[in-house]
């Protein structure tokens, strides 16, 4: 059977694309590697894309030099996770609350691992996590 290797985009549909990248940006440092009105992407270390996209922005077909993006959206308020290291927790913390981004929760996970909750402009569940979490992180 052939394999998959990982996860390689997480994408997420807001309001303000060019909103939702400037907190992002600020708050994780990422760079972009495209972006337009429509959506936007980020290079997170290792090998991994996230992507905004903008809500209702694609409910039609997109045609690129190498092929079309079939329609796709979104709504509601999604959940995902970022990976942290273990000792950068309160690193974290401090850098949330220079920013007025309210923590919503935190989590001391069974295996040992920590995450830290909170919202975006959207609304979005944003999670930081260490290691320890799942047995397979």
């Amino acid at each position: 059977m052939p394999r998959v290797t990982g996860i390689l985009e997480t994408a997420i549909h807001v309001e303000d694309v060019e909103r939702s990248a400037r907190f992002y940006e600020d708050l994780f440092g990422f760079k972009r590697m495209a972006s337009d009105q429509r959506f936007c992407a980020f290079d997170v270390p290792g090998n991994d894309v996230f992507l905004l996209f903008k809500r209702g922005g694609t409910l039609k077909p997109v045609p690129t030099p190498g092929g079309v993006i079939p329609p796709h959206d979104g709504s509601g308020h999604m959940h995902f996770a970022f990976s942290i290291e273990r000792d950068a927790v309160d690193a974290w913390v401090l850098r949330l609350q220079e920013r007025n981004i309210a923590i919503e929760s935190r989590v001391k996970w069974d295996l040992g691992g920590e995450s830290i909750y909170f919202r975006d402009p959207d609304s979005h569940l944003v999670e930081l996590a260490t290691p320890g979490m799942w047995p397979n992180f």
